[in-house]
Formats: C-alpha cells, structure tokens, sequence
C-alpha cells in the first residue's frame, strides 16, 4: 500500500524513516524537520528503484551538526549553514541539497488562509510580544476589510535547536532592527512574547498552531499544507504581497550563485524579484572529508547523486525546489571529490 503524505510525515516525526529490520544496513542521517517531507519521499522512490535503505532523524539542525561532529551518522542535515571556516575546521563538507520556504500559520476563526496580510516589520513585532491582540491597529491597516477578533495572540516556536528558527529569526532581523536588538538570530532564541507555546521540530509546532485558537507560529511549508493550516501572505523585499509556493520560492532563488559562498553557506532571505518569498532557504548535507565508514558515505552520496537527478518532481508535488543543474555539477565536482571513496 502506497504511505500518504500525512503517514510519512507522521513517520518523520517519530524520527526514524525505514523499519528497525534493516536499520543495521541503512545509510544513516540526523537533523533538520525542514527538509523531512521532501526526504522521506526521496528515500521511498529511491528505495523502490534501487532496493537501498536510508535511515533519517529528523531531531532538528542542531542535533543533526552535533551527531555530525560526532561521527555517529554518516550525514547530518542542517538547515542553518555551519560558516565556512568551521566547515573546514571540522573536517567536513558541506552543499545544499533542497530549497524550501519558512512560512507563518495561524489560527483564527473565519480568516481563511491567503487573506492575513502582513509585512516584516509587523510579523516581528507579533513574534517580539510587542503586538498581543489580533485586532491591532497595525494588523488592521495592513487588512482593510478583514475581520480581526479580539483575540490574544499566542507565539508558536521552537523548543529544539533549530535551523528553520535560525532561517525565521535571520529573517526578522533584516526587515526589524528592533527584533534584531531585542531577539537576534540563533538557532534557539529567548522569545519574549508573554503568551508563547515551544514545540519539538516543524511538526511540533505545526501541532500546537492546529490546537490553539489564536496561535500563530513559523515551518517549512510542507507542514502546513500537510496539516491544511492558514498562511499569511507577505510582503516581500519588493512591496509586493506573495503567497508561499515552489514558484516563488524559486524566484527568491534565481540569483544564487553557490560557488562563491565559503562552505556553499547562502542566505536566501529577503531577496529582491516581485515574485520573491522573503524567507527562502536550502538546506544543507554535512558529510566527513574523512569518513568512518568510507562504504556508507559513498552510499549516501549516491543517494544525494539520485535525488538531484531524479527527485526533482517529488520536490515539486511537495513545493520545494530542486537544486540547479549549475550548482548540483558545482557539487559533484568541487565538494564530493574531497569525500575520501
């Protein structure tokens, strides 16, 4: 029987992607939620048409850099690239595998998804506890024609280390010097808002956004489709309000060029393009130049090799973006040829 999306995900959440039976002979791989959508189907085809095993955790980015360092995985999954310097410190490599979009989901009666408008500098000011009632003047003015309740707002985040609140936080940042000043950017951050809930991974909070009226919080944007969840419309770098999609996720993506960034490690927040999604990222593989288990890594990057050849579709019927031609040459040659095989 075919698994569904919601299964798959359910299985993620669990944090194990193949059965115990063959876990012993699986490629194995920890860290980030953002891209465990995407990665269990990729490991689903690729188990269907090469009879091979993939093993991911997802325990979120910093779980997935520590068990890395550790040598307990033979890859780990970061969505909040480790800077360059480090990369070569540690003895790694690293290269984006996928692109995706954070999103904002809400909770809120008779606001259907794609109505909410918001920009930066409001969104940051919800997330700082600045703004507390969903029928502030300043949501208001950017909603003419909505009905808001008067409903305290509750911030959904991130009790895990994690690189989609690195990504979100980055993201707040750029567009509110006051959120910058206040909050910062971190994989894990103290979020002031008097009324806020943590929850474990994108499908933790993605979970406690569904449960609570008057919740709004921050994932990958598989998970709120996967949980049919509202998302807010933003404004982007070029004042223009979009709605989260492959398409403009891609668009945000467009002018990239990974070659140049030290350890591949590009933001793609806040990009300028009418179309762009202002929280745009790629997730990123760490893998050991050196590794434990030469025959397990060299199983891994063939994994990788066939989902940049092959997984394009997938990563589309899920609305992430496959990485460029140019930049899955770039990897093959320039960052795959350093792995010891």
């Amino acid at each position: 029987m075919k698994r569904s999306f919601s299964k798959t995900l359910a299985v993620f959440a669990a944090g194990t992607l193949m059965t115990s039976a063959v876990l012993a002979q699986d490629v194995t791989g920890a860290g980030a939620s953002f891209p465990a959508p995407v990665y269990a189907k990729w490991a689903e085809a690729y188990k269907a048409a090469t009879g091979k095993s993939v093993n991911y955790q997802s325990i979120g980015s910093s779980g997935g850099i520590k068990q890395i360092k550790a040598n307990t995985v033979d890859f780990g999954a970061t969505d909040a690239p480790m800077d360059g310097a480090e990369v070569a410190k540690e003895g790694l490599v690293q290269f984006p595998a996928v692109m995706g979009g954070v999103v904002a989901i809400y909770n809120l009666d008779g606001v259907a998804s794609g109505t909410l408008k918001l920009d930066g500098a409001v969104l940051a000011d919800i997330f700082m506890g600045g703004i507390t009632k969903w029928n502030d003047a300043k949501i208001a003015a950017l909603n003419p024609g909505v009905k808001l309740p008067s409903r305290t707002i509750t911030v959904a985040h991130r009790a895990d280390g994690s690189g989609t609140t690195s990504v979100f936080t980055e993201y707040l940042s750029i567009v509110s010097k006051p959120f910058a000043d206040k909050v910062g950017t971190g994989k894990a951050v103290k979020w002031p808002a008097d009324a806020s809930v943590g929850g474990k991974g994108n499908a933790g909070v993605a979970a406690n956004v569904q449960k609570i009226r008057g919740s709004i919080g921050y994932v990958e944007y598989a998970y709120a489709k996967a949980n049919k969840l509202p998302v807010v419309l933003l404004k982007n770098h070029d004042g223009q309000y979009v709605a989260p999609d492959a398409d403009t996720f891609a668009a945000a993506a467009a002018g990239a060029n990974w070659a140049k960034a030290p350890g591949m490690a590009l933001s793609l927040n806040n990009q300028p393009g009418a179309k762009s999604w202002p929280i745009t990222t790629a997730t990123f593989i760490l893998m050991h130049k050196q590794p434990k288990d030469a025959t397990k890594s060299k199983e891994a990057l063939a994994f990788f090799d066939w989902a940049f050849k092959s997984g394009g579709k997938l990563a589309d019927e899920l609305d992430y973006v496959a990485m460029p031609q140019a930049a899955t040459d770039y990897i093959r040659k320039s960052v795959w040829t350093q792995i010891k095989r």
